[in-house]
């Protein structure tokens, strides 16, 4: 397939995803007040004149990895654009960088569709000094359209696994020529560039991998060692599960054995991946004989409700709380064929993890920390909850695990540093500097198309 077949089929797809986003829009007012960003209209973006630096982060996951270099930019006193794709995500950059926001340095948008004339639009309006796309981002007709601007792009922490790598074959000349449009491409690990390399990408490094740069927030770990404080309980959390992965969990807990009545049982926090299930879980929960809470209905500085198994986490930026929290993690996601979730953060916190059989989207940072003894593997979730509890009675070996994770951390970290100064060297190249005057956009047309 080549770009031009590639836009018509989006352009075709339009309205599609007109009505996709207006039924999104029904249920979250996030997403109603998208649908002319994602088309390339309505950006309330920095004036004309300033060249921000443009950084893409789809999703929860992405934006919590590009916190330490979005950071850094700041830093610098580097204007920059934060684009996404979900709503999760532009919550959480709204959290993460609410100062930013407030001073103006950092402006939230959403990234338009792929769609040749949408993308002129975004980059006419934001005009930024050069583009970083976090980890997989890479768009076609945005990266043809950035090159035509002269707009440095990179790709950073990137990574390709095997199975996507074959699938973007069957793309043909399309996806081979923006990989190809990316100025550098820093990739996490030697197999991810050897990958990338074949896949088109031309100026590839290794710079590791930027979520082992993240900082430990201290209110998020002051607030789990607060709730661990008021429970006195031991505590096990499940997190980022998948549809399909909690109902079993929940099956294996009611299904123990539990000494005392169950009265000795450790609290099971369950938090599910995606805001959409919080609902579905606790229809889940409902059915149960078991007692249980939801978060948003409790003061978590209060003792819980006498007598409380589990706790249903349906709250949005308080994951690293939980782990803080909580003896052992269970890190979900990798108990279907959903690739996995990220370990990386319980092993920062200090917290013990436990992860299912499948890893496809971290593969090798699951393979280290098993190997450097700060994980271990069951195959299903009744297997990591005898895993997670025999953990939660053995202090000694939960020490050594919490040891493991925190060296594995650190020896990893320094990845948005590397990829910073790689971002600085092209912009020199190319004689451009963040936050100092740009090309005036010209103006829009007002019949030009609007796809």
């Amino acid at each position: 397939m080549n770009r031009i077949a590639y836009a018509c089929i989006l352009r075709a797809s339009a309205p599609a995803l007109v009505a996709r986003a207006l039924a999104r829009g029904r249920s979250d007012a996030l997403h109603s007040a998208a649908l002319w960003e994602r088309f390339g209209f309505g950006y309330a973006l920095p004036p004309s004149g300033v060249a921000p630096v443009w950084v893409h982060a789809v999703s929860l996951g992405e934006t919590r990895a590009a916190q330490p270099l979005i950071q850094e930019l700041l830093k610098r006193r580097w204007p920059v654009v934060l684009t996404h794709t979900t709503a999760t995500g532009r919550r959480e950059g709204a959290r993460l960088f609410s100062v930013a926001i407030d001073s103006g340095q950092l402006r939230q948008a959403w990234l338009p569709y792929d769609m040749p004339g949408a993308c002129k639009r975004f980059l006419e309006e934001v005009a930024p000094s050069c583009g970083i796309l976090i980890e997989r981002e890479v768009w076609p007709n945005m990266i043809h359209e950035a090159n035509a601007r002269g707009v440095p792009m990179v790709l950073a922490s990137a990574r390709l696994s095997e199975r996507s790598a074959r699938r973007g074959r069957y793309a043909g000349r399309v996806l081979r020529e923006a990989y190809a449009g990316l100025d550098r491409v820093l990739a996490q690990t030697e197999e991810d560039a050897v990958r990338l390399r074949a896949s088109g990408a031309r100026d590839v490094k290794v710079c590791g991998n930027i979520k082992f740069d993240m900082a430990v927030p201290a209110d998020q770990a002051a607030l789990g060692r607060a709730w661990r404080g008021m429970w006195q309980r031991r505590v096990v959390v499940i997190a980022s599960t998948q549809e399909g992965e909690e109902a079993a969990f929940i099956q294996a807990y009611a299904g123990r054995a539990w000494p005392d009545e169950g009265r000795d049982a450790p609290l099971l926090i369950i938090v599910p991946r995606h805001p959409e299930r919080f609902e579905a879980v606790a229809a889940q929960l409902a059915e149960t004989r078991l007692r249980w809470v939801r978060r948003s209905a409790v003061d978590l500085l209060r003792p819980l409700p006498e007598g409380t198994q589990i706790m249903l986490g349906d709250s949005m930026g308080e994951l690293l709380a939980y782990y803080a929290a909580s003896d052992v993690a269970i890190v979900a996601g990798g108990f279907i064929a959903a690739g996995g979730q990220n370990l990386i953060e319980p092993c920062a916190m200090g917290t013990p993890v436990v992860v299912g059989p499948h890893a496809r989207n971290f593969t090798q940072v699951t393979q280290e920390a098993l190997s450097v003894g700060a994980a271990l593997r069951a195959p299903d979730p009744a297997g990591a909850l005898d895993i997670a509890i025999k953990l939660v009675d053995n202090a000694p070996a939960r020490a050594d695990m919490i040891a493991a994770g925190l060296r594995y951390v650190a020896s990893h970290a320094g990845a948005g540093e590397r990829i910073l100064q790689e971002t600085s060297r092209l912009l020199s190249e190319r004689g451009l500097i963040p936050g100092k005057v740009a090309a005036v956009p010209h103006n829009i047309p007002a019949l030009q198309f609007l796809f």
